[in-house]
């Protein structure tokens, strides 16, 4: 099994995003914004105690209102239970135990999960203490009072979730195994390339969009390694997305992205790249996931001399931001260039997972300043004092300035295209977090 997940429920304005962002905000503020892509995150992977984890946060449930966006949040919520491990049901002790508590923990009780009660927003420690024993009586255990504002309380939570986890598998930490998310919008052929890797109909093939309902994974292994490929729900434009259950698939593709190693990014070559492609392949961008850009049906296109060139350039054209991805042309139909996917899905793996030394890169960084001067402004010059690589995954680099004001875009983007010239680092993004020599950091 893949790393544990767990979600937190609980009806709205309880704290949920306060207690999440706390646990996986470091982690998710160190990856800044890329130009033209941005996205709401649900999920963030976090450790405890040495054991790696996967965190949802999750609409808030009202269990008997009719409203929709609300009835919509309510079965993301039973979405987010039934792909958990363990289960944080977060309370607000200051409320008391509602009725919408009760109904919930009923809810929770019938999942037979492991759950973890918490009640939030005891920020007077001791006076809120001695409210959180009427929580007894939804009979799911002993409440966990914490303030998620001040950072209360909340080790002695992390520790019972860790107690509830499964028991840890050696595939859990088989770092061997390439797990490969094959996205895209629907009938792009997701699911016929995965059948044809696999060489039988493991997963449903039709012309209907919108058949996989389901991430779905599948396990294999040939002469090139050992991967898991992850089948998902296309995602659809907004407009479209007219039932709830599509909004779940949504979510579900999200976080397939987010438990990949690689994203294969399908492309339909009758379609070129359309608007929808452009928000899906952004996605495993921001999650700096390796990308590699399938073309699809490539069999059924009338060629002549220099189409495949010009293919390649529109749609780096119109994904600018993944100027870095490979591009290979497939027919999941007949077969055609399929085997090749392997020796790239490995190549890009590996780059993803890239370490540069300390010594080396302040090499290439110490060339690059001497060919490009960095800028100056109103007299004052950029200086770089040196730069760090503070993890993989991807490829995450801290460069110290004397000003952060005074390196500009261009300028960073020149850096990483130099970075890139000298390892390479094909098909994965590449981040740049900017701090000041004096700033504190956290790396």
């Amino acid at each position: 099994m893949s790393k544990p997940i767990v979600a937190i429920i609980g009806k709205p304005n309880v704290g949920k995003s306060t207690f999440f962002n706390y646990l996986a905000g470091s982690r998710i503020s160190i990856v800044q914004d890329s130009p033209g892509v941005t996205r709401d995150r649900i999920y963030a992977d976090t450790n405890w105690r040495g054991r790696n984890f996967t965190l949802i946060d999750t609409g808030g449930i009202e269990p008997e209102s009719e409203d929709i966006i609300l009835s919509q949040m309510r079965e993301q919520a039973n979405l987010a239970i039934a792909m958990a491990d363990v289960i944080v049901f977060l309370t607000d002790v200051r409320q008391g135990v509602t009725a919408a508590d009760k109904e919930i923990a009923l809810m929770l009780k019938k999942s037979r999960k492991p759950i973890v009660l918490v009640c939030n927003k005891a920020d007077n420690f001791e006076k809120d203490r001695q409210d959180i024993y009427e929580f007894y009586n939804l009979g799911i255990g002993e409440p966990y009072p914490i303030s998620a504002t001040n950072a209360i309380g909340i080790g002695d939570v992390l520790d019972q979730i860790y107690e509830k986890f499964p028991e840890k598998t050696e595939k859990e930490d088989n770092d061997e195994t390439i797990k490969v998310a094959v996205i895209g919008k629907p009938n792009a052929g997701k699911s016929s390339l995965i059948n044809k890797i696999l060489g039988e109909n493991r997963t449903i093939v039709s012309d209907i969009a919108g058949t996989t309902r389901d991430a779905i994974d599948t396990e294999f292994e040939n002469e090139n390694g050992k991967y898991v490929f992850i089948d998902t729900a296309g995602i659809r434009r907004k407009s479209k997305v007219t039932e709830s259950i599509e909004k779940f698939s949504i979510m579900r593709t999200l976080l397939a992205i987010e438990r990949s190693d690689v994203c294969l990014m399908m492309i339909d070559a009758q379609d070129g790249v359309t608007d929808q492609d452009a928000k899906i392949a952004g996605e495993a961008h921001e999650a700096g996931k390796g990308v590699i850009i399938v073309v699809n049906k490539w069999d059924i296109i009338d060629k002549e001399t220099g189409t495949l060139e010009k293919y390649k350039k529109e749609i780096y054209d119109k994904l600018k931001y993944l100027s870095y991805a490979p591009i290979i042309f497939v027919s999941a139909k007949t077969g055609q260039r399929v085997n090749k996917l392997f020796e790239m899905i490995n190549k890009v793996a590996q780059q993803n997972a890239l370490r540069v030394s300390t010594s080396i890169l302040n090499q290439v960084i110490n060339e690059a300043i001497a060919i490009v001067q960095p800028p100056t402004d109103k007299g004052k010059r950029l200086k770089i004092f040196y730069g760090t690589q503070s993890s993989t995954k991807p490829p995450t680099f801290v460069i110290f300035v004397n000003s952060k004001e005074l390196f500009h875009f261009s300028y960073e983007r020149y850096l990483v295209n130099q970075i890139r010239k000298e390892f390479g680092l094909e098909g994965t993004p590449i981040r740049v977090i900017v701090r000041e020599k004096n700033e504190k950091q956290l790396i």
